[in-house]
């Protein structure tokens, strides 16, 4: 078949399997194994080159281990030390060791143990992420407690793939380097490489990055972004390195850079659709014979590194101080294999660590792991007869800030400044590449990116933020802005900074009832220092301020429905501009009876 009709038939198939495994609850990485097993050689047999596919298909672990960099902030690691170090590594630690004795019991060698254990330790990040984003569950304690989980296993999983060959034919070849000196040759290499991509990192990349955000162009930003990632793939890759370690790199290089979320948005596309297909090539290779020839073994299999995981999560949990509902449910939303261990038991393969007996029933007991854990997760709430706790938001906690400015100018650096005394953090996003650097001068981090384009607000947690400040200057832009946000995001709650009036209306025409009208606080401020200058006092200046503001409030929502009829505008502005007087007159009449009473 030739390529494009092949990309037609595993784009079509995904889509229909995944629509209709979403409709069914079981999330979109089940509806992509599903295709892969109806397209492959066990189901329909419309592709038959399962190899090729995937091949191609691990560029999505690639950016994923790319994305996966990008999250990594000392600062942030640092903040979840323990929940990462701790509750991970035990879990990681715990799992692994049982289900390598597990394995060692029923009769495999310590090689294939080892492998197996650390590859079945690990969970899947984005289909545990995915669905506890659909169940609005990420911030409450178990939520939060499995991204420290998911995040310590990914940080195991690049050591163990890089490690892996050495159990194999590079373990066997290890002493006769060793003597011959070209082991140190090739780790002087290694060193090298490692090394001349971090000060490459450091020197070249954000000042490239810089150079291509000025242009202006979104596809040359596009096409730096995955240069990028795939150019240091390919140099670690040419020293011995996975491609994904070297991704990897890059990532936690750019972690703390001011273009990290606009990286993340025009990678996250890719990275969807690649990861997409490589579930779908994984799905294609899962040797489904086997469940047809031995099924108690791989059910018997599959149940029982569920149960085992789940048991050991349980357990870790508790120790850590959760709650039994909330134990419960973490142990069930990451009690399912993982996508790592694909990748694992492939590299395991090409080592010889492995016999491809194993690893097709491994393969086959991770995929039907999956469709375990939206029952799973079921099940342990309908067990504790109460719904999970609500989200807790702590900002010491959570990875993400709960307030986001859009636009970085003089009004959103007031509003950043404040919030900065309070020690409340704060995710700011720039569009001008020139004011980014402006800012960082001054010591404020704010971030590249269009905050028009829901992917970057994606890439800034959006979804989890408690407000969104619209400081955004340009009319056009701040409209286009709040009209992604209500659609996107409508559960964020918007401040928008308007230029004048109409501005203000067209704000409240997309739903915005929180709405700040530039330059009114600083002519209400002049207004009173006039007042004082020409002899009221400072409370009477005050007091007239207060009362023309009052009015000016009142005045504005009264006067929305009439905003696009200019007559019956300057009509009722007349009218509101007598009645003003007259509340004036009034409070004056009433001050000077109080001061004769």
């Amino acid at each position: 078949m030739p390529v494009l009709s092949q990309a037609v038939v595993l784009l079509g198939g995904a889509v229909v399997a995944v629509v209709i495994a979403k409709r069914l609850g079981l999330g979109s990485i089940l509806g992509y194994l599903i295709a892969g097993a109806l397209l492959g050689p066990w189901g329909l047999r419309v592709i038959e080159d399962v190899e090729s596919v995937l091949h191609l298909a691990e560029l999505g672990v690639v950016l994923l281990l790319f994305v996966i960099g990008l999250e990594l902030q000392p600062a942030r690691l640092w903040t979840m030390r323990r929940l990462v170090v701790g509750l991970g590594g035990a879990q990681v630690g715990a799992s692994a060791i049982a289900i390598a004795i597990a394995a060692l019991a029923l009769g495999l060698g310590w090689r294939e143990a080892l492998v197996a254990g650390v590859a079945l330790s690990l969970s899947s990040t984005a289909f545990a992420l995915q669905l506890l984003a659909e169940r609005k569950q990420l911030t409450t304690a178990h939520g939060r407690s499995a991204f420290a989980v998911l995040l310590f296993q990914d940080l195991v999983a690049i050591p163990a793939l890089a490690l892996l060959p050495l159990l194999g034919e590079g373990g066997s070849r290890l002493a006769a380097e060793m003597a011959s000196g070209a082991l140190w040759v090739e780790a002087l290499a290694v060193i090298a490489t490692v090394a001349a991509i971090i000060v490459g990192g450091r020197l070249l990349l954000r000042p490239m990055l810089r150079i291509v955000a000025r242009t202006g162009i979104r596809e040359a930003f596009t096409a730096t972004a995955l240069f990028t990632v795939v150019g240091t793939a390919l140099v670690a890759s040419s020293v011995g390195l996975s491609m994904a370690l070297g991704a990897f790199i890059a990532g936690v290089l750019l972690a703390d850079s001011e273009y990290r979320h606009a990286l993340e948005a025009v990678i996250e596309p890719f990275k969807g659709i690649l990861l997409g297909l490589f579930f779908v090539a994984v799905g294609m290779s899962a040797n489904f014979g086997l469940l047809a020839s031995e099924p108690l073994t791989i059910v018997g299999l599959t149940v029982g590194v569920v149960l085992l995981k789940f048991v050991v999560l349980f357990a870790v949990a508790r120790l850590a101080g959760h709650r039994a509902a909330s134990a419960l449910a973490l142990a069930a939303v990451i009690s399912q294999g993982g996508e790592f261990a694909f990748v694992i038991f492939g590299i395991a393969l090409e080592a010889s660590v492995v016999s491809r007996e194993l690893v097709d029933q491994l393969v086959l007991v991770v995929t039907l792991s999956l469709a375990t854990t939206p029952l799973a997760l079921a099940l342990a709430q309908r067990l504790t007869r109460r719904p999970v706790e609500p989200p807790r938001y702590d900002l010491k906690d959570l990875e993400e800030n709960q307030v986001i400015i859009a636009g970085f100018g003089r009004y959103g650096q007031i509003v950043g400044r404040i919030l900065g005394a309070r020690k409340i953090g704060f995710t700011a996003l720039e569009i001008s590449p020139d004011q980014v650097d402006f800012v960082a001068k001054y010591g404020n981090k704010v971030y590249y990116g269009d905050a028009s384009n829901p992917d970057v607000l994606h890439a800034a947690h959006a979804d989890r933020a408690s407000a969104f400040v619209l400081a955004i200057d340009d009319v056009e832009a701040s409209l286009r802005t709040v009209e992604m946000v209500r659609r996107e995001f409508p559960n964020l709650t918007i401040l928008a900074r308007a230029r004048n009036r109409q501005h203000a209306y067209r704000l409240m025409d997309h739903g915005v009832t929180i709405v700040n009208r530039e330059l009114l606080g600083s002519s209400l401020e002049t207004a009173r220092r006039v007042l004082e200058v020409l002899g009221l006092s400072s409370a009477e200046a005050r007091r007239s301020v207060e009362l023309f503001r009052e009015n000016d409030e009142r005045r504005l929502v009264a006067q929305y429905e009439s905003a696009s009829d200019e007559e019956r505008l300057i009509a009722e502005t007349q009218a509101w501009t007598k009645e003003l007087e007259q509340i004036f007159e009034q409070d004056a009449a009433d001050a000077a009876q109080v001061e004769t009473g």
